[in-house]
């Protein structure tokens, strides 16, 4: 079976309802949404847990935010319209699922096995674990921290902010009368709460899991050895997984939708991810959670700062992000409307009039090429145009904002 093959990829069950912004006619399914984060918080943390008290609070700012910015109207929500929907979220999952992310399971239950196999070496269990939860803190805070940084810089700056989304698509909800802090504080809050529930699965596995100093130098290079080959297969996981958060209607009201309800910031991010969406990733996708937590924790680091970078997409706003970097990143293109690239939208071919090939000097020959030139799966598989009036868009305002 061809691996690109369009009914694979955007095979769903029932109609296709193509989504990319919430309305007033949500709010209970949003409501239901908040609700099942707020559970999920509470059962992975515990109730009285300082993250799931966090966690509470944006929840409840979220559903303020709501109805201040989409209004509220009262229909029947779709999860009693559609209860079916649940079933079909879980048979996509499993039908996504990679051998990588069996391996990276197996081999947490393998090291488990193993030490209690041997209660008499020197596993340090009690030490690991203390390093793990520090090292998952850390994590927490330093991003949290790097978050706050944006934010301060969207508020001495809102004017700007402003002034660039009304010359976007985003002038649908970015207005002259539009509360414009609010929205940028939207948008932080947004990160946050999404980053408390993505973190989740690797704090389950720290709680409830044991680890060996002594097998820690083998499971990091195994962890390595499968985290690149995750690369590989990284593409086509997102863009099914991606594909599904937009054209299932469920899916984006309960999964992907938060996402796209923020100001196209860096403060959204985490890993491409709505709030539901990011538990659901690293518990039944991405295999970083299983990793030893040294390992999950570096991986975590990197791609968590990285992804906060490559989501800023409002220039002239801390972190800057190089014009050749945005010439190659389409991702960009899919956050000011258009629902397609749904891969990663990483594109290395040259535009005219623009460079947007990547220096071969740089370091980037251990990325797979389904990475590097993730697009191409989109150009396959829905004829989108990487050189389109969107990005040229995007382009000419980093012209006229990035300095």
């Amino acid at each position: 079976m061809n691996q690109n093959n369009s009914a694979v990829f955007h095979k769903i069950y029932g109609k296709s309802k193509p989504r990319v912004v919430y309305y007033k006619k949500d709010f209970i399914d949003y409501l239901l949404m908040l609700f099942l984060s707020a559970s999920v918080i509470g059962a992975s943390y515990s109730i009285g847990h300082m993250m799931s008290l966090m966690g509470f609070t944006l929840c409840a700012f979220m559903l303020v935010t709501f109805i201040v910015r989409h209004s509220v109207e009262f229909t029947i929500p779709l999860l009693l319209r559609k209860p079916q929907e649940i079933l079909y979220l879980l048979v996509y999952k499993l039908q996504n699922l990679k051998p990588v992310y069996f391996m990276a399971l197996a081999l947490l239950l393998l090291e488990n096995v193993l030490i209690a196999a041997t209660p008499n070496l020197p596993h340090h269990v009690e030490l690991m674990h203390r390093v793990a939860l520090y090292l998952f803190w850390i994590h927490f805070a330093a991003i949290t921290v790097f978050r706050t940084i944006i934010l301060m810089d969207h508020l001495a700056k809102k004017k700007l902010v402003r002034e660039i989304l009304i010359q976007t698509p985003w002038k649908r909800v970015v207005k002259e009368d539009t509360n414009i802090t609010l929205e940028i504080i939207h948008a932080y809050c947004t990160g946050i709460l999404t980053h408390i529930i993505t973190i989740a699965p690797w704090y389950i596995v720290i709680v409830h899991s044991r680890f060996s100093v002594i097998f820690l130098p083998v499971m990091a290079v195994i962890n390595i050895f499968i985290h690149r080959n995750w690369y590989k297969v990284l593409n086509a996981w997102f863009y099914r997984d991606h594909w599904l958060g937009h054209n299932s209607e469920f899916e984006f009201i309960f999964m992907h939708g938060p996402h796209h309800d923020a100001i196209p910031s860096g403060m959204i991010a985490v890993a491409e991810n709505g709030l539901l969406e990011g538990f659901m990733r690293y518990a039944m996708g991405a295999p970083t959670a299983f990793y030893n937590p040294v390992v999950a924790f570096a991986i975590f680091m990197i791609e968590v700062t990285g992804d906060i970078k490559t989501h800023q997409y409002i220039p002239g706003i801390f972190p800057k992000l190089p014009r050749r970097d945005i010439e190659v990143l389409h991702h960009s293109t899919h956050h000011y409307g258009p629902l397609e690239p749904y891969s990663i939208g990483i594109g290395t071919r040259k535009l005219p009039q623009a460079d947007c090939s990547i220096d071969s000097t740089e370091p980037t020959d251990w990325i797979p090429d389904a990475v590097k030139n993730s697009v191409r799966l989109d150009e396959e598989l829905t004829g989108f145009q990487p050189d389109n009036p969107t990005f040229r868009g995007i382009l000419s305002l980093y012209d006229k904002y990035h300095n």
